[in-house]
């Protein structure tokens, strides 16, 4: 009896333990966490070597051409303006004597996990890794190429997640599947990269910093395949510690972006094409700077940057429509955040205060009008079980008419306390006379939200 109930305990725990099996049907029936889907705001952090010449061109076409992170890749391919640059400014020098001035030297992890609260976001992704292979964390496969080895000398990966754990948001990281300058990074030799270099790198994060979010890139040469994502994304899910509420993205493989993952990733609305008029019915994310490039460019002008109004608009045109918003930061190579960038997430913060009951935890509605008539109105909706909220990102200057809204039993505006007149009509429109309002009673800034009780 002993031995038949070993034996079944034993056939049980296995299934339980294998949940996902190694193929994308099982791994894509995994739920993306609650947590994640809730949280609608993150903050994503690219910072690295990149921060130090901190240079790309702000004007042209092209969102890929401004990136500053890109910045050896684009002296590898004698880009024009990268080559004049870097003759200029920086002769005789190789991209690999920027780690000694990437110093760090007014990082504080404490005052970072700070803004990033008040910014009012949920998580935070920080660039683990970005394409050129230099490690924020003191990875054993580059033992030379790591923040603590060189430059600032310190596990600038651990101090961040520790601060920002702390600060009681989620932690995840960005990791890049591809190194340029890796010998091992080629066609005949892909095999013992992934296995000397990827999955070592990726279990090493995991099982010692415990994230929230493993958010790769970097997938486009190799199919999923040849980079072993299935079998790293069924350890994960089955055996990690984290199995149970870490959230994954889709770029795992050449040609599956959209496919895969916990949630779909655009960037700057960009996915084999424009998707601002695309309707997921999968969790997604928009990921973006506020200004044109991901690392810190220390060219960029005032106005190449969103405004507040801009930054608000866009996390709610992006939960509108059932997305997430993973707003970029570039910090400086000193360890410092750019004062706008600051300015940028304190303003978000300011607002979600007031407006967050209309973005955290709500859904789409599922009788919005199409994308492209939400922008050109500036209005937007977003729903919970019992509430329909309306956000206005200018101000009604006329009566709101909301069809299809159903039986309404109050309106009200979110921060106010004044009284929110409105109209049922049998059809389910609602009508609502936006009530007077002044400098001195205008509830916040950039956008305002009527609340339709159901």
């Amino acid at each position: 009896m002993r031995k038949v109930l070993f034996v079944v305990c034993a056939l049980v725990t296995c299934c339980v333990s294998a949940a996902y099996q190694p193929t994308w049907e099982s791994l894509n029936s995994r739920p993306c966490p609650q947590w994640w889907k809730d949280a609608k705001f993150g903050i994503f952090i690219h910072w690295g070597i990149y921060a130090v010449p901190a240079y790309a061109p702000t004007g042209g076409d092209g969102i890929y051409n401004k990136y500053s992170e890109h910045y050896w890749n684009r002296l590898r391919h004698q880009n024009k303006d990268f080559v004049e640059h870097h003759k200029k400014y920086y002769p005789g020098k190789s991209y690999q004597d920027f780690a000694t001035e990437f110093t760090c030297e007014y990082f504080d992890p404490v005052k970072w996990a700070s803004i990033l609260k008040k910014s009012g976001a949920k998580y935070v992704v920080l660039t683990s890794k970005h394409h050129e292979g230099f490690s924020l964390w003191p990875s054993k496969t580059n033992p030379r190429w790591n923040a603590v080895a060189l430059g600032p000398r310190r596990d600038l990966l651990g101090d961040l997640t520790k601060a920002v754990k702390d600060a009681g948001l989620r932690m995840g990281y960005y990791y890049s599947l591809l190194e340029w300058d890796n010998p091992l990074y080629a066609k005949e030799t892909i095999e013992k990269y992934v296995q000397e270099v990827n999955i070592p790198q990726l279990k090493d994060l995991v099982l010692n910093y415990h994230p929230d979010i493993v958010w790769t890139d970097g997938e486009w040469d190799f199919a999923y395949d040849k980079l072993h994502s299935i079998d790293f994304l069924t350890w994960l899910y089955n055996e990690s510690p984290v199995k149970d509420h870490v959230v994954t993205n889709d770029r795992w493989g050449k040609g599956i972006r959209g496919k895969c993952g916990d949630h779909y990733t655009t960037e700057y609305d960009q996915m084999d094409g424009d998707t601002k008029g695309t309707r997921f019915s999968h969790p997604w994310e928009e990921c973006r700077g506020i200004g044109g490039s991901f690392g810190f460019n220390q060219f960029e002008e005032p106005h190449d940057y969103m405004t507040a109004a801009q930054c608000v608009e866009m996390l709610v045109e992006k939960v509108a429509r059932g997305g997430n918003l993973l707003l970029n930061i570039g910090p400086q190579a000193n360890g410092l955040i750019p004062v706008i960038m600051q300015e940028r997430l304190l303003q978000m913060g300011a607002w979600l205060a007031v407006n967050g009951e209309a973005i955290y935890g709500t859904t789409q509605w599922e009788k919005h009008p199409d994308a492209k008539e939400m922008r050109a109105s500036h209005v937007y909706y977003t729903r919970k079980p019992n509430a329909l909220y309306v956000i206005c990102c200018s101000w009604p200057q006329a009566p709101l008419r909301v069809p299809n809204a159903g039986k309404g039993t109050g309106v009200s505006l979110l921060g106010s306390t004044l009284p929110v007149r409105y109209e049922q009509s049998d059809d389910g429109t609602i009508t609502i006379t936006p009530p007077a309002v002044n400098p001195g009673n205008m509830p916040c800034e950039h956008a305002w939200t009527f609340k339709i009780d159901l």
